[in-house]
């Protein structure tokens, strides 16, 4: 019999797939909040919290999005009941104080980079906390279908114009179709891809 512990891991990572094809059935915003609430605890670069998320709905959005994606994803996208947007906030700095108020030098730090590296620090760290939204995604019971194929210069003029917002990595949510799932990939072994120096 397995534990609970083996069914946490098999739901998080043993058994979750990547999904492209969705059941009709929705998505509500409070489970949406519960995946921000669960990712946004995971540790960022100075607590940071760069990671900002559009969570696309509505039909019209959806039409908008779907001018960003590649060909090979549009199904993916527009079958999905929710796709969000996952980006990075380019003055992510500008929220230190109120993150890390142990340390306000980090704010001073931070406003002193040069934008170019400030702006590759909080990529990294919203990068990071992607990683963070995805299991919060499937710990709240959701299948996920990550997606990189997109115009991300579309999709920050579609949806955010103002231009602080930077995407990054589109993930469909909902519930997935078990029954049109491919096989499961291969991985590299811990010998093929890690070494202990």
């Amino acid at each position: 019999m397995a534990s609970a512990r083996d069914e946490e891991l098999a739901l998080l990572f043993r058994d979750a797939r990547t999904h492209n094809v969705w059941l009709d059935q929705p998505v509500s915003d409070d489970l949406l909040r519960q995946v921000y609430d669960l990712a946004r605890m995971g540790p960022t670069g100075g607590n940071a919290n760069p990671l900002r998320v559009g969570f696309v709905k509505s039909a019209e959005a959806k039409a908008r999005l779907l001018a960003s994606v590649a060909p090979q994803n549009v199904d993916k996208v527009r079958t999905a009941p929710v796709t969000a947007i996952l980006a990075y906030d380019r003055d992510y700095h500008e929220r230190l104080l109120q993150l890390f108020p142990a340390r306000p030098e980090f704010y001073e730090r931070f406003s002193q980079m040069p934008v170019e590296r400030r702006n590759r620090v909080g990529e990294q760290s919203a990068l990071l906390a992607a990683g963070y939204f995805i299991i919060a995604a499937r710990a709240v019971g959701l299948d996920v279908g990550p997606i990189g194929g997109f115009d991300a210069g579309a999709v920050d003029a579609a949806f955010f114009p103002e231009g602080r917002w930077r995407s990054m990595l589109l993930v469909n949510l909902g519930y997935g179709d078990a029954s049109r799932l491919f096989p499961r990939n291969p991985r590299l072994s811990f010998d093929e891809a890690c070494r202990i120096i």
